[in-house]
């Protein structure tokens, strides 16, 4: 963040980013209150060959709203609670961009390692928040 300006300095995330050529750039922010440039976020990471992950959780409702710019087809992998911003159940989701290795990972990561069986009456509430959402 710019001392002097408040607002992200893209600048410099680039330039870190060139210096140590991480394997993904995260974006998403609980308080920061500007819009985000995704789009600037995703031309750093593909200059270094990373994934850009959004996390989106504070800001999703205004995304479904129209009022804040969606991340969800410009990063690789797009993450979000269902009870903050969007009124849901506690939980939540990630969306990704088609990519077979990303894919495996991602289902790998959920399923068996870190997810319980399901409940279906927090899936019907989840159906009827992204209802509302639209």
């Amino acid at each position: 963040i710019d001392d002097d300006t408040g607002e992200i300095n893209y600048d410099e995330v680039e330039a870190l980013a060139k210096e140590h050529k991480p394997k993904m750039i995260m974006a998403g922010f609980s308080a920061y209150s500007r819009v985000i440039d995704w789009q600037r976020f995703r031309d750093i990471a593909d200059s270094v060959g990373a994934y850009f992950v959004v996390d989106m959780a504070h800001v999703a409702g205004l995304i479904a709203a129209g009022v804040y710019p969606s991340p969800v087809n410009i990063a690789d992998v797009t993450t979000s609670t269902t009870h903050k911003t969007l009124r849901g159940p506690r939980g939540g989701l990630i969306l990704a961009r088609a990519n077979e290795d990303l894919e495996k990972k991602l289902n790998f990561a959920v399923f068996p390692e870190s997810q319980g069986g399901p409940l279906m009456h927090v899936i019907a509430a989840k159906a009827v928040c992204f209802k509302e959402a639209m």
